[in-house]
């Protein structure tokens, strides 16, 4: 079994009916898989849901078991944060946070915005 963590644009896809994105989480729930989002994607996504889209959105986001942020995650994503900096590429905190949820916990980031995760060592599902 693999536990993806969904990546907010992932997310909203499969809340849009967007790429085939809920095709692909049915497809792979039956494949005895499961799916998680972080704190972070709670926020980035209620940010910009409208008030229409609150009891989909919530039935959604309650299926999916959400990660913490704490305080070694921060640090982790602090760190990742600055070191890409270091080489000249800006990362935003959003996407270090989740990278770093990710790292901590085994997970397999399932994301279409692979620029905005350069890190070798992260697990990413891209294969959309």
């Amino acid at each position: 079994m693999t536990q993806y963590l969904l990546d907010t644009s992932v997310i909203i896809d499969v809340l849009n009916d967007k790429h085939g994105r809920a095709a692909i989480i049915r497809k792979f729930l039956h494949q005895d898989n499961s799916f998680c989002c972080c704190s972070i994607n709670i926020a980035e996504i209620y940010a910009g849901m409208r008030p229409k889209e609150r009891s989909h959105t919530e039935a959604f986001l309650d299926s999916l078991y959400c990660y913490d942020i704490t305080k070694k995650i921060a640090a982790r994503a602090g760190t990742l944060k600055y070191e890409w900096s270091q080489r000249g590429i800006t990362l935003s905190t959003s996407d270090t946070i989740i990278a770093a949820v990710a790292l901590a916990h085994n997970l397999v980031l399932m994301t279409d915005n692979l620029k905005h995760y350069p890190m070798p060592e992260l697990r990413k599902f891209d294969s959309f």
